[in-house]
């Protein structure tokens, strides 16, 4: 049986307790891999760099400290490939539980309009990826969306909505997990996988569901139906 549990956050726009808040609560309920859809793009660095700063107590980073990063780097990346997908050897979750600087490698990010990142012709403002045998596109607006997208792709996971939501067009679905900031509930989302099966739902941060879980199911013509 092939199971994926998938952590989704957006528009954190600077909030980085909200942030870290969403991802304790999406890993305590299973996550092993992330999406970030932007909202502010270098959130998620700063993120890892103030989990980096309290993990050593709030001590100054020193050389010592970089010297050392640089080789527990080395040691993971020279016993395993670097993943092409979302997906997270059982080996190394510990490893991720432990030390925020490898964490970055497993989480897939989309820039947002206003950010530099989103000129930036080296960095996508869409992202592909698989869940399943489903085309997944990853994008902060959806507006983003292009002919191309809406014809190659099943799933699509944005950001850039008030509240967490799931839409059905024909095959397709739209999913979003709402806001981290500037909202009236700051949220974040779950895209559970178990063979086949699809299953969102969203959480606020005190862990309260505000999206119970919807279960799709993917059929041999990549088209979704509800369950």
């Amino acid at each position: 049986m092939s199971q994926d549990v998938i952590g989704i956050l957006s528009d954190s726009h600077g909030d980085l307790a909200a942030f870290d808040a969403a991802y304790e609560l999406l890993r305590g309920k299973g996550a092993q891999r992330f999406i970030f859809l932007g909202g502010r793009y270098s959130d998620l660095d700063e993120w890892i760099l103030d989990r980096r700063e309290r993990s050593r107590g709030g001590r100054e980073y020193s050389g010592a400290d970089f010297i050392e990063d640089v080789a527990r780097w080395l040691a993971v990346t020279e016993q395993r490939p670097r993943p092409r997908s979302l997906s997270i050897p059982d080996d190394v979750l510990k490893e991720l539980e432990d030390d925020p600087m490898l964490v970055r490698e497993h989480f897939l990010r989309t820039p947002e309009r206003d950010s530099i990142q989103y000129r930036d012709p080296s960095i996508p403002r869409k992202v592909l990826d698989m869940v399943g045998e489903s085309l997944v596109c990853l994008v902060h607006d959806k507006n983003d969306l292009t002919r191309d997208d809406l014809v190659n792709a099943i799933l699509f996971i944005h950001g850039k909505e008030s509240e967490p939501k799931l839409v059905q067009i024909g095959p397709r679905y739209f999913m979003s997990p709402g806001r981290l900031a500037g909202a009236a509930e700051q949220t974040c989302a779950l895209l559970e996988r178990e063979d086949r099966d699809l299953r969102f739902s969203a959480f606020r941060l005190d862990g309260k569901v505000v999206l119970e879980p919807q279960a799709l199911v993917v059929d041999r013509r990549s088209k979704l139906s509800v369950k």
